[in-house]
């Protein structure tokens, strides 16, 4: 499991009821389809050897020693398959019948697992043939000339895959059999099910499989009979799904009269990471963990596949969908009014000071101001805006800015800082012609003192502009634009910045002329500090992304890195192929090392930043989610990285 990826298949076969030595050629042929595309984990449906809908036909002989005879082709079969299949069917105890899944392995059996809560409700019968597993009185079976071992307390642990299973109604219950398997230890959950279809069912189901993936923070594998079930009273519709913490990884078609398969690869150490950080889930772990049989096994070694069967998201931060993006874009621009609201009126203040370039994240904290202002019934006017001309400030940007202050009815301030600048030079004998950093932050430290001193003339604080992705790269200037009275932009990625002045403009104002077109300009406004002049066109000349590199990359690296823990080795492999078309390998681990460069690098700005509302699962608060010493050594990570 290289990466920690391991791919995973579950399959909807063709069944005829009480054929078993149909369904065992089917399960076999579509065992080797799943196995030829790379699957290690092979989950087939409830009862699949036997079809679900045989009714009192499981009380036949004939039925059940046919279906263990199917059983043991399939095993034979299995010889040659690099994986572990679960199949479903009836098995025989001590006077009893038991609904169990089979795990299958190398040409032999691993263990049996009966289903523990049998539906008898409805158009459910299932007590009528079966007895629970919750009351055999044995642990160990013979099958197929095995004595193999028995029961709902067996995990299959191959590597860093633990393998639970469970059967249908189980995820149904109020605490499912995989609850106590997940504390147990088990981080791959298969269900092999025969669910039938009534409208609604399905959304509802779904939501089970999610809801019991994130809860267990677990891979969920879910195969439900399909084609060729008995139509008597119910209908099959098959279902094929691969579930990860929550999140569909893969849905195979409904309502098919051909097998169904829905492939992908699942990231166990994703999991593990989440599971680790997570410090309430062994906290879970301590106060309801189970005792559980652990069965090894193991496969040949697992190739690093060429292309990932998963959706690997180029911009983690931003969902793709567009309803949901709107939505999640209302979320959090009230979070961010939210927070400045409750900080205003918590010190009794009525005034607000910003810096306004007319760039993205100085237009973003302006117009969530103006929206606390709105909500706590304050006149826009105790906002003032202060736009601080300085060597690099263009037209463009200039009259973008003066635009959207005036549309929003603030107080305006128009302050130029080439004066003070060159003063402040010449104080400390620096040749202006050197544009080098001391040429770069000391405009970025005289529009903070502006800024701060005019806050206590009008008796308010100062709003910071400063985003998420600049304080991971620590492109802000220590003790100028790094600092401010409240960060609200702290929580926002550069990625996710431009569609929330988006939403402001085609949401919020939607139809305001004034302001509209000024934000739109905004958004397409190449991203700079414009602290180097402009260009002899008059044209911004200073762009970020060509000194830092992409902030789609950064982000991408910074989600990676901090929300799952993943090495800079693994970070690439998943860059690569979100980004395929766009980036060349060079160019990505350029941008990766300069990211890990700076990440460690800057720490100590992070160390001391402001207050600022968290926003997403990526937070750099020292008092909240990122605590890292400022000294911290970078040089395994740069190390993995000249390794690439």
């Amino acid at each position: 499991m290289d990466y920690g990826f391991i791919r995973v298949a579950a399959v909807v076969p063709r069944v005829n009821v009480a054929d078993c030595r149909f369904n065992s050629k089917e399960i076999i042929g579509q065992m080797l389809l799943a196995a030829g595309k790379g699957a290690k984990i092979i989950v087939f449906p409830e009862m699949s050897v036997t079809a679900y809908t045989c009714a009192d036909l499981f009380f036949q002989k004939e039925l059940l020693a046919t279906a263990v005879e199917a059983l043991d082709e399939i095993k034979r079969a299995s010889a040659s398959v690099n994986a572990i299949v679960f199949v479903g069917m009836p098995v025989c105890g001590v006077n009893a019948i038991y609904n169990c899944a089979v795990a299958i392995c190398r040409g032999r059996i691993l263990g049996v697992v009966p289903k523990t809560y049998l539906p008898n409700y409805n158009e459910f019968y299932e007590k009528r043939w079966f007895a629970s597993a919750a009351g055999a009185p044995f642990s160990e079976i013979e099958l197929c000339g095995e004595a193999v071992p028995f029961g709902s307390d067996l995990l299959f642990k191959m590597g860093n895959a633990t393998i639970a299973a469970e059967l249908c109604e189980d995820v149904w219950t109020p605490i499912p059999p995989s609850s106590y398997a997940a504390l147990a230890g088990a981080n791959v959950i298969v269900n092999l099910s025969a669910s039938n279809e009534v409208i609604g069912k399905h959304d509802y189901l779904c939501n089970l499989v999610s809801q019991q993936s994130a809860r267990c923070l677990a891979a969920y594998i879910y195969s439900s009979a399909g084609y060729g079930e008995s139509s008597t009273d119910l209908v099959f519709a098959g279902n094929a799904i691969v579930a990860e913490n929550g999140e569909f990884l893969a849905q195979g078609d409904r309502f098919s009269a051909e097998p169904v398969m829905a492939v992908a690869d699942i990231d166990i150490e994703k999991i593990e990471n989440d599971r680790r950080s997570i410090t309430s889930y062994a906290d879970c772990m301590a106060q309801n963990g189970k005792p559980f049989r652990v069965v090894s096994f193991n496969l040949d070694a697992i190739p690093v596949y060429g292309k990932l069967l998963r959706r690997i998201n180029r911009y983690p931060f931003v969902p793709a969908n567009g309803t949901i993006l709107t939505g999640r874009c209302e979320e959090i621009i009230n979070i961010q009014v939210a927070g400045l609201a409750r900080r205003l009126s918590a010190i009794g203040c009525r005034n607000v000071v910003i810096g306004v370039s007319g760039g993205l994240d100085s237009t973003l904290a302006l117009l969530v101001a103006a929206k606390a202002f709105d909500r706590l019934n304050l006149p826009r006017t105790g906002i003032t805006g202060i736009t601080m001309p300085g060597f690099g400030t263009t037209g463009r940007t200039h009259s973008n800015a003066m635009a959207m202050m005036e549309a929003l009815g603030i107080s305006i301030k128009e302050i130029s800082i080439k004066a003070a600048v060159e003063q402040h030079f010449g104080d400390i004998g620096h040749d202006a012609s050197v544009q080098d950093v001391v040429y770069e932050n000391s405009q970025a430290r005289e529009r903070t003192q502006i800024l701060m001193d005019y806050s206590n003339k009008v008796g308010g604080i100062v709003v910071g502009t400063g985003d998420l992705s600049e304080l991971a790269l620590g492109w802000a200037t220590y003790n100028g634009d790094h600092i401010s009275m409240y960060g609200i932009n702290a929580g926002i990625p550069k990625t996710l910045v431009k569609y929330l002045v988006k939403w402001f403009a085609d949401c919020y104002f939607n139809g305001n002329d004034a302001i509209v077109p000024a934000l739109h300009d905004i958004i397409d406004t190449p991203i700079s500090p414009e602290l180097i002049p402009a260009d002899e066109n008059g044209d911004i000349k200073q762009k970020t992304e060509d000194l830092v590199g992409p902030y789609e990359l950064h982000d991408f690296f910074l989600y990676n890195m901090l929300r799952h823990g993943f090495s800079p080795r693994k970070i690439y492999l998943l860059a690569r192929q979100a980004f395929d078309g766009d980036y060349n390998d060079e160019t990505i681990k350029k941008w990766l090392k300069t990211f890990v460069r700076r990440f460690f690098s800057q720490q100590f700005k992070r160390s001391c930043m402001p207050d600022g509302p968290k926003v997403g699962s990526v937070s750099l608060s020292p008092r909240g989610d990122w605590r890292m010493p400022s000294d911290a050594a970078a040089a395994m990570w740069i190390k993995e990285c000249d390794e690439l």
